[in-house]
């Protein structure tokens, strides 16, 4: 027995409370209050003709309670623990048996918690509270090869039309499990033998293919998904499930776009789906998504605002600008609450950011400037000060922006962090590439364990042509991140562009996708080095693949050269001239006009 549960009172109730409790019982009745003299009779009369009732506890039985309450009262949980413990066994009294609970939970000792826990299974082996705090006990130690046991006697217990619910609440139970796979092997003979029964079927699935995704099984747990959607189509677990299951197993979505064609207004389902599409960096397929919610259901503020983040972020500006507008339309003036208000204004400030970047894509710096003097500047301070010093920049004046973004306070390493990233930026987007690299080779000397910082200086040492040094930095940031699936995908992407090492190329590209299956720009590099491989079909399919989920100008550069020199000339000038639409200046597509000396 630890020594600290020997030594911890664990009593947070007055022990006079308790002796008084303890004193009633016996008596079987509660210590009178004084009454006024002209109702003594009358409640005399009233105690005489109420029958009596003899309380249960015999003398020995009180006087175990009593010294188990003063031995917790002195500190000495350990023995209080031991006497009430024994007194619950004699009398079978669930209330005892909590108490004895909870005097071993404040003391924290989960060992002697879970014996009490197991004496009253046994004393009491119908009692649903006893199985179901056993189980609790069981997850919270970590034990879960433990639980099978009491939770089929649980389930024994629990009346048919309830069991589904009981068997819901299991992974939230095991939710922060430190064994995962260990829950998962455990309960899932349990749950295949629940998965027959036919009221308990669709929940046991449920259940399995969330304890399977939590242990990372995900295998199994896409199949237990497909199941379930074929038990259940009418209910969203499935649908939930194969949305978190995406980003690991591609299959899944083909779930999810099926339920869409069978419910094509199932709009919450599609917002989620684009939502999913999204953090997979598939802009334009996610954009289309939340542009069929507009359509058919105008008033949902959230699709507008989803759609002209990817609107902005696949720099189509007007069309980024007509959703933002829209969804401004749509915020309510009057909130019901102070958070809604608060969110309210949340929302408001950061559509005007947006719509500011929008103006200043399409040039029109005045409306720029106007959209940001709408922002709360002190409270979006870093986003402000970027914008600003961006459309500084903008007019020639980029020292005077690096300035107003040096100005910036630190006040934490995260404040730190962003600033110089910020200031990166603004060189970047001015094509100063070794004033870029300096301010991140400052970033990353202040905060050297930061894998995004020396990945971004890596790209600059790229950019500046020290490919050696870019190598050496990609491996540093995969050795602190090892699942810093952009760096594998960067160093691959630079050997195959070099034509060099390109098994060693794929190999790295592989491994990215494995961390972000259709991640566009991985699949892109993907079809990259395809190209140079000299596999042209493979090369197209994944290009084209790319270029679907995000047309980015750098994907329609690859993209259109394999279509050149495949003989798709009049779809390669297409497509090069879609990017040089959206991205006049880049340098990827300039390049590779140059190159096969191609028209547009």
């Amino acid at each position: 027995m630890p020594e600290n549960f020997r030594r911890s009172a664990g009593l947070r109730r007055s022990p006079h409370v308790a002796l008084t409790l303890l004193l009633a019982a016996c008596l079987g009745q509660a210590s009178a209050q004084a009454k006024p003299d002209d109702s003594i009779a009358a409640a005399q009369d009233a105690a005489a003709s109420a029958p009596v009732v003899n309380s249960s506890m015999d003398a020995p039985l009180f006087y175990q309670l009593l010294v188990g309450e003063m031995e917790l009262r002195t500190g000495q949980a350990g023995v209080a623990y031991q006497v009430l413990l024994d007194a619950a066994r004699r009398t079978q009294d669930e209330e005892l048996f909590k108490r004895v609970i909870n005097i071993a939970l404040q003391a924290r000792a989960g060992d002697q918690a879970l014996s009490a826990a197991r004496a009253w299974r046994d004393s009491v082996p119908t009692s649903l509270e006893a199985q179901q705090m056993t189980i609790q006990l069981l997850a919270l130690l970590n034990r879960p090869a433990e639980i099978a046991e009491p939770l089929s006697a649980l389930m024994a217990l629990t009346p048919q039309p309830q069991r589904p619910a009981l068997l819901a609440s299991l992974p939230r139970l095991f939710q922060r499990a430190a064994e995962p796979k260990k829950v998962y092997a455990s309960l899932t003979p349990l749950l295949q033998q629940a998965a027959r029964e036919p009221g308990t079927r669709v929940a046991a699935l449920a259940v399995q293919a969330r304890l399977a995704l939590q242990a990372g099984e995900t295998a199994q747990a896409l199949e237990l998904t497909r199941e379930l959607a074929q038990a259940a189509p009418e209910l969203d677990d499935a649908m939930q499930l194969a949305l978190e299951l995406m980003p690991t197993r591609p299959e899944a979505e083909a779930l999810i776009t099926a339920r869409l064609q069978a419910q094509p207004q199932n709009n919450a389902l599609r917002l989620a789906y684009g939502r999913a599409l999204a953090r997979a960096q598939r802009a334009a397929e996610a954009a289309r998504e939340f542009r069929t919610v507009t359509e058919t259901s105008p008033e949902t503020a959230a699709a507008w605002f989803a759609l002209g983040t990817l609107e902005l972020d696949l720099r189509h500006a007007k069309a980024a600008e007509t959703a933002l507008l829209e969804y401004l339309k749509r915020l309510p003036e009057k909130a019901a609450d102070e958070d809604a208000a608060t969110a309210n204004t949340e929302a408001r400030q950061q559509a005007w950011l947006m719509l500011s970047q929008a103006a200043e894509q399409r040039g029109d710096l005045k409306a720029a400037e106007s959209w940001l003097a709408k922002v709360d500047k002190q409270h979006r301070r870093i986003e402000t000060q970027f914008r600003q010093a961006s459309l500084l920049a903008r007019q020639g004046k980029l020292e005077e922006g690096r300035r107003l973004l040096q100005a910036l306070p630190e006040t934490s390493d995260e404040d730190v962090r962003a600033k110089l990233l910020a200031e990166s930026q603004l060189l970047r987007d001015a094509q100063q590439w070794q004033a870029a690299y300096e301010v991140l080779a400052r970033a990353s000397a202040r905060l050297p364990a930061d894998a995004d910082l020396l990945y971004e200086q890596s790209m600059m040492a790229e950019k500046l042509g020290r490919l050696d040094e870019m190598e050496a930095l990609l491996k540093k940031v995969m050795t602190l991140k090892p699942e810093h699936h952009h760096a594998y995908n960067a160093l691959g992407y630079s050997l195959a562009d070099r034509n060099v090492r390109l098994d060693e190329a794929r190999e790295l590209i592989v491994k990215a996708l494995s961390y972000a299956p259709n991640e566009p720009f991985i699949v892109d590099s993907m079809g990259w080095v395809e190209y140079r491989l000299g596999n042209q079909n493979e090369a197209l399919r994944l290009l084209r693949q790319a270029y679907a989920a995000r047309p980015d100008t750098e994907i329609a550069a690859h993209l259109g050269e394999v279509l050149w020199v495949s003989g798709y000339q009049d779809e390669a000038r297409r497509v090069w001239q879609e990017g040089a639409a959206r991205d006049p200046k880049n340098e990827a597509l300039k390049e590779t006009l140059a190159r096969l000396k191609a028209k547009l």
